[in-house]
């Protein structure tokens, strides 16, 4: 059960920003086999001089365009798991018209302990839900 968090700029339509959503979904439904309805994003756009992405010492600039994704999922992913779910980003992405110089993205991880999905309540920890593995969210 990811959430994810998706930071863009706000000179991309109503219409790219849903295909960028969905290519990141459609990443994480096929490399972490997350069900489809397991979707939990939030979009918020910026003018383009509020987000600030330069180069991290790889020698390449990014345009304005810049598209930030921040993954919140449960603890246990492998380091080979996290690649391939870069990997898939960058190429749903670049079927939705973001280049590769413009994704930066990250994973946080954390216990089933730190989700609640209402009523102040963390379901994982009562029971109300059952705990995914890494294999499904």
């Amino acid at each position: 059960m990811p959430l994810v968090r998706i930071d863009l700029t706000s000179d991309r339509s109503s219409e790219q920003r849903r295909a960028i959503a969905d290519a990141v979904h459609d990443a994480l439904v096929e490399v972490l086999a997350i069900p489809a309805r397991d979707r939990f994003q939030i979009v918020t756009t910026h003018d383009p001089a509020d987000i600030i992405a330069e180069d991290a010492g790889l020698g390449f600039e990014r345009s304005p365009s810049v598209v930030i994704v921040h993954i919140f999922t449960q603890s246990g992913r492998t380091t080979d798991t996290k690649q391939r779910v870069f990997a898939a980003l960058s190429d749903k992405l670049a079927a939705a018209g973001v280049a590769g110089t413009d994704l930066f993205a990250a994973i946080s991880e954390n216990g089933p302990q730190d989700w609640s999905f209402g009523f102040g309540v963390a379901q994982y920890v009562t029971g109300e839900l059952t705990v995914p593995t890494t294999g499904s969210g």
